[in-house]
Protein backbone atom coordinates (compact mmCIF):
# COMPACT_ATOMS: atom_id res chain seq x y z
CA UNK A 1 0.00 0.00 0.00
CA UNK A 2 1.28 3.45 -0.93
CA UNK A 3 1.87 5.89 1.95
CA UNK A 4 -0.76 8.35 0.65
CA UNK A 5 -3.35 5.54 0.54
CA UNK A 6 -2.70 4.73 4.19
CA UNK A 7 -2.95 8.43 5.07
CA UNK A 8 -6.25 8.74 3.18
CA UNK A 9 -7.74 5.73 4.95
CA UNK A 10 -6.61 7.05 8.33
CA UNK A 11 -7.99 10.54 7.62
CA UNK A 12 -11.30 9.11 6.40
CA UNK A 13 -11.73 7.01 9.52
CA UNK A 14 -10.75 9.90 11.80
CA UNK A 15 -13.14 12.27 10.01
CA UNK A 16 -16.05 9.94 10.75
CA UNK A 17 -15.34 9.83 14.48
CA UNK A 18 -17.20 13.07 15.39
CA UNK A 19 -20.32 11.86 13.55
CA UNK A 20 -20.02 8.46 15.20
CA UNK A 21 -19.70 10.12 18.61
CA UNK A 22 -22.84 12.19 17.97
CA UNK A 23 -24.73 9.10 16.81
CA UNK A 24 -23.64 7.21 19.93
CA UNK A 25 -24.68 10.03 22.25
CA UNK A 26 -28.02 10.25 20.45
CA UNK A 27 -28.52 6.50 20.84
CA UNK A 28 -27.67 6.62 24.55
CA UNK A 29 -29.75 9.78 25.08
CA UNK A 30 -26.67 11.69 26.21
CA UNK A 31 -26.92 14.93 24.19
CA UNK A 32 -27.04 17.21 27.26
CA UNK A 33 -30.13 19.10 28.45
CA UNK A 34 -30.29 21.00 25.17
CA UNK A 35 -29.66 18.56 22.30
CA UNK A 36 -30.28 21.17 19.62
CA UNK A 37 -27.61 23.54 20.88
CA UNK A 38 -25.15 20.71 21.49
CA UNK A 39 -25.49 19.23 17.99
CA UNK A 40 -25.41 22.69 16.43
CA UNK A 41 -22.20 23.56 18.26
CA UNK A 42 -20.52 20.24 17.45
CA UNK A 43 -21.42 20.14 13.75
CA UNK A 44 -20.54 23.82 13.30
CA UNK A 45 -17.16 23.30 14.94
CA UNK A 46 -16.36 20.29 12.77
CA UNK A 47 -17.43 22.13 9.62
CA UNK A 48 -14.92 24.86 10.42
CA UNK A 49 -12.33 22.25 11.39
CA UNK A 50 -12.47 20.45 8.06
CA UNK A 51 -12.59 23.70 6.11
CA UNK A 52 -9.43 24.80 7.89
CA UNK A 53 -7.67 21.45 7.45
CA UNK A 54 -8.55 21.40 3.74
CA UNK A 55 -7.04 24.88 3.38
CA UNK A 56 -3.90 23.65 5.15
CA UNK A 57 -3.25 20.91 2.59
CA UNK A 58 -1.71 23.16 -0.06
CA UNK A 59 0.67 24.96 2.34
CA UNK A 60 1.76 21.60 3.78
CA UNK A 61 2.33 20.21 0.30
CA UNK A 62 4.44 23.20 -0.68
CA UNK A 63 6.44 23.21 2.53
CA UNK A 64 7.09 19.47 2.56
CA UNK A 65 7.34 18.94 -1.19
CA UNK A 66 5.14 15.84 -0.88
CA UNK A 67 2.77 16.27 -3.85
CA UNK A 68 0.45 13.30 -3.05
CA UNK A 69 -0.92 15.33 -0.11
CA UNK A 70 -3.09 17.20 -2.60
CA UNK A 71 -5.19 14.03 -2.95
CA UNK A 72 -6.54 14.62 0.56
CA UNK A 73 -8.02 18.03 -0.21
CA UNK A 74 -11.19 16.87 -1.99
CA UNK A 75 -12.03 14.35 0.72
CA UNK A 76 -11.52 16.90 3.49
CA UNK A 77 -13.63 19.44 1.63
CA UNK A 78 -16.43 16.91 1.26
CA UNK A 79 -16.31 16.23 5.00
CA UNK A 80 -16.67 19.98 5.59
CA UNK A 81 -19.80 19.83 3.42
CA UNK A 82 -21.01 16.71 5.28
CA UNK A 83 -20.77 18.37 8.70
CA UNK A 84 -22.13 21.61 7.24
CA UNK A 85 -25.17 19.66 6.06
CA UNK A 86 -25.66 18.19 9.53
CA UNK A 87 -25.32 21.72 10.94
CA UNK A 88 -27.98 23.06 8.56
CA UNK A 89 -30.33 20.14 9.22
CA UNK A 90 -30.01 20.75 12.96
CA UNK A 91 -31.25 24.30 12.34
CA UNK A 92 -34.22 22.92 10.39
CA UNK A 93 -35.12 20.19 12.89
CA UNK A 94 -34.26 21.60 16.33
CA UNK A 95 -34.62 25.35 15.77
CA UNK A 96 -37.56 25.49 13.39
CA UNK A 97 -39.10 22.08 14.07
CA UNK A 98 -39.85 21.66 10.36
CA UNK A 99 -41.54 25.07 10.06
CA UNK A 100 -42.89 26.18 6.70
CA UNK A 101 -40.36 27.18 4.06
CA UNK A 102 -41.64 30.76 4.25
CA UNK A 103 -40.82 31.05 7.95
CA UNK A 104 -37.33 29.63 7.44
CA UNK A 105 -36.67 31.91 4.47
CA UNK A 106 -37.76 34.91 6.56
CA UNK A 107 -35.34 33.81 9.29
CA UNK A 108 -32.51 33.67 6.74
CA UNK A 109 -33.40 37.13 5.40
CA UNK A 110 -34.06 38.80 8.76
CA UNK A 111 -31.07 37.56 10.78
CA UNK A 112 -27.61 38.38 9.36
CA UNK A 113 -25.98 35.54 11.31
CA UNK A 114 -28.29 33.04 9.59
CA UNK A 115 -27.86 34.80 6.24
CA UNK A 116 -24.10 34.37 6.39
CA UNK A 117 -24.38 30.77 7.58
CA UNK A 118 -26.74 29.85 4.74
CA UNK A 119 -24.50 31.60 2.20
CA UNK A 120 -21.56 29.52 3.44
CA UNK A 121 -23.64 26.35 3.11
CA UNK A 122 -24.66 27.22 -0.47
CA UNK A 123 -20.98 27.68 -1.33
CA UNK A 124 -20.08 24.33 0.23
CA UNK A 125 -22.93 22.67 -1.65
CA UNK A 126 -21.74 24.18 -4.93
CA UNK A 127 -18.16 23.05 -4.32
CA UNK A 128 -19.27 19.55 -3.32
CA UNK A 129 -21.44 19.12 -6.41
CA UNK A 130 -18.61 20.27 -8.70
CA UNK A 131 -15.81 18.36 -6.97
CA UNK A 132 -15.98 15.42 -9.39
CA UNK A 133 -13.78 14.75 -12.41
CA UNK A 134 -16.64 15.42 -14.82
CA UNK A 135 -17.03 18.98 -13.48
CA UNK A 136 -13.29 19.59 -13.66
CA UNK A 137 -13.29 18.67 -17.34
CA UNK A 138 -16.55 20.45 -18.09
CA UNK A 139 -15.63 23.74 -16.44
CA UNK A 140 -11.97 23.81 -17.46
CA UNK A 141 -10.16 26.86 -16.10
CA UNK A 142 -13.38 28.14 -14.55
CA UNK A 143 -13.31 25.19 -12.12
CA UNK A 144 -10.30 26.55 -10.26
CA UNK A 145 -11.86 30.01 -10.12
CA UNK A 146 -15.10 28.56 -8.76
CA UNK A 147 -13.34 26.52 -6.10
CA UNK A 148 -11.55 29.57 -4.79
CA UNK A 149 -14.90 30.30 -3.16
CA UNK A 150 -13.67 28.00 -0.40
CA UNK A 151 -11.77 31.03 0.91
CA UNK A 152 -15.04 32.96 1.09
CA UNK A 153 -16.69 30.00 2.82
CA UNK A 154 -13.94 29.83 5.44
CA UNK A 155 -14.13 33.56 6.18
CA UNK A 156 -17.93 33.42 6.22
CA UNK A 157 -17.83 30.48 8.60
CA UNK A 158 -15.73 32.44 11.06
CA UNK A 159 -18.04 35.48 10.77
CA UNK A 160 -21.08 33.24 11.32
CA UNK A 161 -19.49 31.75 14.45
CA UNK A 162 -18.33 35.16 15.72
CA UNK A 163 -21.82 36.64 15.45
CA UNK A 164 -23.34 33.63 17.22
CA UNK A 165 -21.31 34.01 20.41
CA UNK A 166 -22.50 36.79 22.65
CA UNK A 167 -19.69 37.26 25.16
CA UNK A 168 -16.53 35.18 24.92
CA UNK A 169 -15.07 35.58 21.41
CA UNK A 170 -11.86 33.71 22.23
CA UNK A 171 -12.68 30.68 20.08
CA UNK A 172 -13.84 32.65 17.01
CA UNK A 173 -10.67 34.75 17.25
CA UNK A 174 -8.56 31.57 17.18
CA UNK A 175 -10.37 30.37 14.08
CA UNK A 176 -9.94 33.79 12.47
CA UNK A 177 -6.20 33.73 13.15
CA UNK A 178 -5.87 30.21 11.71
CA UNK A 179 -7.74 31.15 8.53
CA UNK A 180 -5.81 34.42 8.22
CA UNK A 181 -2.51 32.54 8.56
CA UNK A 182 -3.45 30.03 5.85
CA UNK A 183 -4.72 32.68 3.45
CA UNK A 184 -1.71 34.86 4.22
CA UNK A 185 0.57 31.97 3.27
CA UNK A 186 -1.13 31.73 -0.10
CA UNK A 187 -0.66 35.45 -0.72
CA UNK A 188 2.99 35.25 0.30
CA UNK A 189 3.62 32.21 -1.91
CA UNK A 190 1.96 33.86 -4.92
CA UNK A 191 3.95 37.08 -4.52
CA UNK A 192 7.14 35.08 -4.01
CA UNK A 193 6.52 33.06 -7.18
CA UNK A 194 5.84 36.18 -9.27
CA UNK A 195 8.96 37.91 -8.00
CA UNK A 196 11.00 34.80 -8.84
CA UNK A 197 9.64 34.81 -12.40
CA UNK A 198 10.50 38.48 -12.86
CA UNK A 199 14.03 38.01 -11.58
Amino acid sequence: MRPIAAVRITCFAAALLPAAALAYRFYTNDLTANPGDYITDQTGTWTLTFLTISLAVTPLRRLTGWSPLIKLRRMLGLFAFFYGTLHMLTWVVFIHYFDSVRIMVNDVLDRPVITVGMAVYVILLTLAVTSNTFSVRRLGRRWQTLHRLVYVAAIGGVVHFWWLVKADTTEPIRWALAIALLLGFRVWWTVRARLSLRS
